[in-house]
């Protein structure tokens, strides 16, 4: 288990093989969260998180799956170091107390064999709340050199900050955040 609280940002499915359970790791190279969240109503401010960890399990046969992400948020990064530590502050993201977030997904909705949406517990900051994950793209490669498949996609969802009571700076910084997933997992041997 990934742990106590389960959360969010974001996450990664692969495909499944017809009839059976399947485990995917996800590639922390290729797998992040972005998000968006729109500031003093005039722009927008972006950043990421990652590499991030986790694992996902797919039987679309049986239409069934299980996402356990961990987010890292030391890894926050907006390119703009000061605005990084303002927002690792305690009223924000509070990462000197709780420097990971969580999301558990075990919701699936699958079209055909592939994953089109997942709905799960998102926890940041010690509060959880529930994520859907839309799927706007997923794909598999068959076995590469090493004889593991490769499969992932971009997902997307919405939070509110004062959900975890975040809600510094509201209404001059928007409640509502935008989170875009990218990631990929090799097939488990």
């Amino acid at each position: 288990m990934i742990g106590r609280s389960w959360a969010a940002a974001l996450a990664a499915l692969p495909m499944v093989a017809a009839g059976a359970p399947v485990v995917y790791e996800l590639d922390p190279e290729q797998t992040f969260v972005h998000f968006e969240v729109r500031h003093f109503d005039t722009s927008t401010l972006r950043g990421r998180f990652g590499p991030l960890r986790g694992e996902v399990m797919l039987d679309s046969a049986a239409g069934r799956g299980r996402l356990a992400l961990i987010i890292d948020l030391r890894t926050l990064d907006t390119g703009f170091r000061l605005l990084d530590a303002r927002l690792r502050q305690a009223d924000l993201l509070d990462v000197g107390t709780q420097p990971d977030a969580y999301f558990v997904a075990e919701r699936f909705v699958f079209e055909q064999d592939r994953p089109a949406e997942l709905t799960g517990e998102f926890t940041l900051r010690g509060r959880s709340t529930s994520l859907t994950l839309r799927a706007l793209r997923f794909g598999c490669l068959p076995q590469l050199v090493d004889g593991r498949q490769r499969c992932g996609g971009d997902f997307e969802g919405e939070v509110l900050r004062s959900d975890f009571g975040a809600t510094f700076g509201l209404p001059l910084v928007a409640d509502r955040v935008r989170l875009r997933v990218q990631a990929e997992g090799l097939r488990r041997p």
